[in-house]
């Protein structure tokens, strides 16, 4: 069994490495006091060819897996760029999956490669006021008038909506007191944000201020029949293929994060001076930063197990959402450790790493809870009853 990276994979690291120092923890902690999404990071991705990291070579991406996908998000997140990096392109690495699993030759031709050459941004809108985690209960509605279907609804937590040109909107079709099965009657769309159409509502939040979150209220918002990916009906079952890659990207951003925290805490334990020693000499200071790398280190191990599962094509569906779930935990550990290292300067901003503790609590809600992650593990794995 070989743990080691191919050279190709360590070149991935060490590229996006290279990209990500032109963009330091001062660009990133200006980003978080003014806002703005980070549009020449973005560029500088693009650029580079890494928004098709996991795309179709067909359509002009690198063709490359999701295992190379994560080591290319733990990078940025690693970087210092920690979740507001990772964020601003996270959509163009997972997001088209269901595109390029269940879209036409027309589709893929029309949509694909303005997201990989970074030409276009999209959000994903599937969550509601209302269902939550419940997708099986959206109310959002899509009425099939002639040539084109009329949207009405609300959607919530979307992120990048503020400067997104397209959406890939997940509504129902079928009423859901005539669906026949809990997962049918939900179609999948991708589509123009028409802001004549949706009212975009920035939402304040705790952290990731450079990539915006929103609630969305769309009014007889417009769509083409050409642009339902795959069946009507069906577009519960097509974002799964996107949910397990997702995890597995998330994952490794914490993971990242966690490592970037770690970083600056070991730096500054070996460069405080207190009753004239450094205070990285003290055990109570060295033993939760060698746990934390302990941490960090299974963490690894968990997301690129279940990202190649997925790339071999089996089924990972309990390893995305355990690694998910430990890299979230590992990554806010070492983030919170490292605010502890630092005493009372872990509460200052100039030290970073108070925005490492706040963007760390995002991945450990989204997007699935903790809570319901156990849950499924319990059921899939344990054999127990369904509890929700």
């Amino acid at each position: 069994m070989n743990f080691d990276l191919t050279e190709d994979q360590r070149a991935i690291q060490h590229a996006v490495g290279d990209i990500c120092a032109a963009f330091d923890d001062e660009y990133w902690l200006k980003k978080d006091r003014e806002g703005g999404f980070p549009d020449d990071f973005y560029g500088a991705m693009a650029s580079a060819g890494w928004l098709g990291v996991a795309m179709p070579q067909e359509y002009g991406g690198a063709g490359l897996g999701i295992l190379e996908a994560t080591l290319m998000m733990e990078a940025v997140s690693g970087s210092g760029a920690g979740l507001s990096g990772a964020s601003a392109i996270h959509m163009n690495v997972f997001g088209l999956h269901p595109v390029v699993v269940h879209g036409n030759d027309e589709q893929k031709r029309r949509w694909l490669p303005p997201i990989i050459n970074g030409e276009v941004k999209a959000c994903f809108g599937v969550t509601e006021p209302n269902t939550g985690l419940n997708t099986l209960r959206l109310k959002t509605m899509a009425v099939r008038k002639g040539d084109r279907y009329v949207v009405n609804g609300q959607k919530i937590w979307i992120s990048t909506a503020q400067v997104a040109h397209k959406i890939l909107l997940l509504a129902r079709t079928t009423p859901i007191e005539e669906v026949k099965s809990s997962t049918h009657g939900l179609s999948l769309f991708y589509t123009d944000l028409d802001r004549s159409r949706i009212e975009v509502r920035e939402i304040e939040k705790l952290g990731r201020k450079a990539v915006d979150s929103n609630q969305l209220f769309i009014d007889n918002l417009e769509i083409p029949a050409e642009d339902l990916i795959g069946e009507e009906g069906r577009g519960f079952e097509y974002i799964l293929h996107g949910l397990n890659p997702e995890r597995c990207l998330l994952a490794a951003e914490a993971t990242g994060l966690g490592r970037a925290a770690l970083r600056r805490a070991a730096r500054y334990a070996g460069e405080r001076i207190v009753f004239d020693r450094p205070i990285g000499k003290n055990q109570g200071i060295q033993h939760p930063l060698a746990e934390r790398w302990v941490e960090l280190e299974a963490a690894e191990l968990l997301y690129r197990r279940a990202a190649w599962l997925y790339d071999q094509g089996r089924n990972c569906g309990a390893e995305a959402n355990a690694a998910k779930f430990f890299c979230a935990e590992a990554g806010f550990r070492a983030a919170e450790t490292a605010v502890l290292t630092h005493g009372g300067m872990g509460y200052a901003k100039e030290y970073h790493v108070e925005r490492y503790f706040r963007e760390a609590m995002l991945p450990r809600l989204a997007p699935v809870s903790i809570q319901l992650i156990l849950s499924f593990i319990a059921e899939k794995i344990l054999n127990l009853p369904k509890s929700y």
